[in-house]
C-alpha cells in the first residue's frame, strides 16, 4: 500500500507544483487589479476590444482549416497505409511519421523558404500569410489523422462493405454510407486533437506569420517578451484555456468512442488485400502521392537543398561551417553547436522526469479498480492529466514566470535554475508518455497480476515480472517520444531559456529573425541538423518498440 501511495504523490507533486500552480496563478492574474484585489474591469476591457476579437477569429480560422485540411489529406492516406499491403508500405509509414515529432520552429523554417519570392511557390503569394500558417500544420498534423483513423480502419470487418457492394452501391456510396459513418469516431478523434494543436502552433505561427499575421497564443509571446503587459497575456491565456479545454472535452470523448468501437472486431480478423489493384485503392493511391509529395517531400527536399546554396547562388558547406560561430554581427550569445549541446543536455534530463512521471501515472491508470467510485475516479485523473497536452507551452512558461520567484516564500528564484527549462519540457511531454505506455499496460489480463500475488509476490515483483516484460518496448517509445518533444520544444523554452543557455530551437528563431543572408542561411542548416537528429532519435525509439519489425498501431 506504502508504495502505491508513493507511486501517486510523486506524480501529483509534481504536475501540482509545476502544472497546476503555474496555470491557477495565471489564471488568477487575469482576475486581480495591481494591488492584488479582485478585480474584473481588465478581463472585461480585453474580451471586448476589437484586437481580442481579431485574434480570436484568426485562431478559430487557423484551427478549423488546419483540421479540415488534415482530415481530407489523411483519409486517403489511411486507407492506403492500413487497408491494403504493398511493397514500401512500411517505408511510407515512417516517411507520413516523421512530420509529427518534427521542432515547430523547423517546420516553419522549412515552409518559410517553400514561400519565400525566391521558393518554388513563392509565385502563389502566400508568404507571411494563413495560407501559409495552413500548410505548415496540415504537415504537422497529417500523421495523427493517418494513424488514429488508419488504427480504427485496419480492423473493420470488410463484410459490412462486400455487402454493400453486392446490392449494387457503388464505391462512393459505400464509402459514405458504411465505412464514414464506421470511422465517425476515430475521424472525431482525430480531428478534435489535431484541433488543438493547431490552435497552439506557436512555432509555426510565430516563424511564418510574420508581424502582420498574430494569434492569441503569439499574443501572449509578444505581450509578455515585448510590451511587459503581463494582466493582458494572462486574459488572453485565460480565453486560451477555455477554448482548449472544450477540445480536450471533445476529443476525450471521441476517444472513448473510438476504443469502444475497437473493441468490435479483433485485429486479428481484420480483412486486408494484399496489393493496390481496385480502382478505388489506384485513387488512393494517387492522392497519397500527391498529398506526401506536396505536404511532406516538397518542404523537407528545399529546406535541404536551401541550406547548401549560397548566397552568390552557388553550391557548398558554408552555411554548416558557419555554425561555430555567432552569426553575422554577433546575432547570437551562443554559437549552434553550443546550443545543440544545451539541447542534447536539456532534452536528456527532461526525458528522463517525463518517463519517471509519466510511467508512474500510465501504471496507475492502468488499474482496473471494482468499486465504480474508483472507476470514475481513474477516469477523471485520466482527463485531468492529458491538460498539459492542450495547455500551451506558452502559457506553461508564462505561468512559470508569475509563480516561480520566490516559490512559498523560499529565499530563492527558480526561474534562473537551471532545472526549471527541462521541467518546464518534461511538462510537455508527460501526456504523450502516458499516451504511449497505458495501452499497453491496460492490455495485460489482471488475472495475471492477481496470480503472481497470490503465489505470494510483492507488488514490486509483479510489476518486474509481469508488467515490464510487456511494456519495456514501449517504454523505449516512450522515451524516445520525450526526448524528441524536448529537444524541439520552443513555447516554454523561449521564456525560461537565458542567452547562454538558448537551446537550438531558440538560436534558429534568433538567427531568422536578424537581417542577413548568412544568418538564414545558418537557421536552414541548423533546422536541418535539428530535423535529421529528431528523425533518427525517433526512427531508433520504433524500431527499439517493433523489435526491427513493422508493427500496425497507432498514436
Amino acid at each position: 500500500m506504502a508504495a502505491w501511495t508513493l507511486a501517486a504523490a510523486l506524480p501529483l507533486l509534481f504536475l501540482g507544483v509545476f502544472f497546476a500552480w503555474p496555470v491557477v496563478a495565471l489564471i488568477a492574474r487575469g482576475f486581480t487589479g495591481e494591488a492584488g484585489a479582485a478585480d474584473f474591469s481588465g478581463l472585461a476591457q480585453v474580451l471586448s476590444s476589437a484586437r481580442t476579437l481579431r485574434l480570436v477569429r484568426a485562431t478559430l480560422l487557423q484551427s478549423l482549416a488546419g483540421t479540415a485540411l488534415s482530415v481530407a489529406a489523411g483519409l486517403p492516406l489511411a486507407y492506403l497505409l492500413f487497408r491494403t499491403r504493398f511493397r514500401g508500405r512500411a517505408l511510407l509509414r515512417a516517411l507520413v511519421s516523421v512530420p509529427f515529432v518534427l521542432p515547430t520552429v523547423v517546420v516553419g523554417v522549412a515552409f518559410q523558404a517553400v514561400f519565400r519570392l525566391d521558393g518554388p511557390l513563392g509565385f502563389l503569394g502566400w508568404f507571411e500569410t494563413l495560407p501559409a500558417v495552413v500548410a505548415a500544420l496540415v504537415f504537422f498534423n497529417l500523421s495523427v489523422v493517418v494513424r488514429t483513423v488508419g488504427g480504427l480502419w485496419e480492423r473493420l470487418d470488410p463484410r459490412a462493405e462486400q455487402a454493400a457492394r453486392a446490392l449494387g452501391a457503388g464505391p462512393l456510396r459505400v464509402l459514405r454510407t458504411v465505412t464514414l459513418p464506421s470511422l465517425a469516431p476515430a475521424i472525431a478523434s482525430a480531428a478534435a486533437v489535431v484541433f488543438l494543436f493547431c490552435a497552439t502552433a506557436f512555432g509555426v505561427v510565430l516563424v511564418l506569420g510574420g508581424a502582420g499575421y498574430n494569434t492569441v497564443e503569439t499574443e501572449i509571446y509578444r505581450r509578455t517578451v515585448q510590451f511587459l503587459d503581463l494582466r493582458t497575456a494572462a486574459v488572453l491565456s485565460i480565453l486560451q484555456l477555455v477554448v482548449i479545454s472544450l477540445a480536450l472535452i471533445v476529443a476525450g470523448r471521441a476517444r472513448a468512442r473510438q476504443e469502444r468501437a475497437l473493441q468490435l472486431q479483433p485485429a486479428e480478423q481484420a480483412g486486408h488485400r494484399w496489393s493496390v489493384r481496385r480502382g478505388s485503392d489506384l485513387s488512393a493511391a494517387l492522392c497519397a502521392v500527391v498529398v506526401v509529395s506536396l505536404v511532406i517531400v516538397l518542404p523537407l527536399t528545399v529546406l535541404v537543398l536551401r541550406s547548401l546554396r549560397t548566397a552568390g547562388g552557388g553550391w557548398s558547406l558554408a552555411n554548416y561551417a558557419a555554425l561555430a560561430s555567432t552569426g553575422d554581427g554577433n546575432a547570437l550569445v551562443v554559437t549552434v553547436w553550443q546550443a545543440l549541446a544545451n539541447s542534447l543536455r536539456i532534452a536528456v534530463v527532461a526525458a528522463l522526469i517525463a518517463l519517471v512521471i509519466g510511467a508512474l501515472i500510465a501504471l496507475l491508470l492502468s488499474r482496473r479498480p471494482r468499486r465504480p467510485a474508483a472507476r470514475r475516479a481513474l477516469a477523471v485523473a485520466d482527463a485531468a492529466v492529458m491538460l498539459p497536452l492542450g495547455v500551451s507551452a506558452v502559457t506553461v512558461g508564462f505561468g512559470f514566470l508569475i509563480t516561480l520567484d520566490r516559490p512559498l516564500g523560499l529565499p530563492v528564484d527558480l526561474r534562473t535554475a537551471g532545472m526549471l527549462v527541462p521541467i518546464a519540457q518534461a511538462v510537455v511531454a508527460i501526456p504523450l508518455v502516458v499516451r504511449t505506455v497505458m495501452p499497453v499496460l491496460r492490455a495485460i489480463d489482471p488475472r495475471q497480476r492477481e496470480a503472481a500475488s497470490a503465489l505470494g509476490a510483492a507488488p514490486g515483483r509483479v510489476l518486474r515480472t509481469v508488467d515490464l516484460p510487456v511494456a519495456w518496448r514501449s517504454i523505449g517509445l516512450a522515451l524516445g517520444f520525450a526526448f524528441a518533444v524536448s529537444l524541439g520544444e520552443f513555447g516554454a523554452t523561449s521564456f525560461l531559456a537565458r542567452p547562454g543557455d538558448a537551446t537550438l530551437p531558440v538560436v534558429i528563431f534568433r538567427l531568422i529573425g536578424t537581417p542577413g543572408a548568412d544568418n538564414y542561411g545558418m537557421a536552414l542548416a541548423a533546422s536541418v541538423i535539428l530535423a535529421a537528429l529528431t528523425g533518427l532519435v525517433m526512427g531508433a525509439a520504433e524500431w527499439f518498440r517493433s523489435g526491427g519489425q513493422e508493427q500496425r498501431g497507432q498514436f
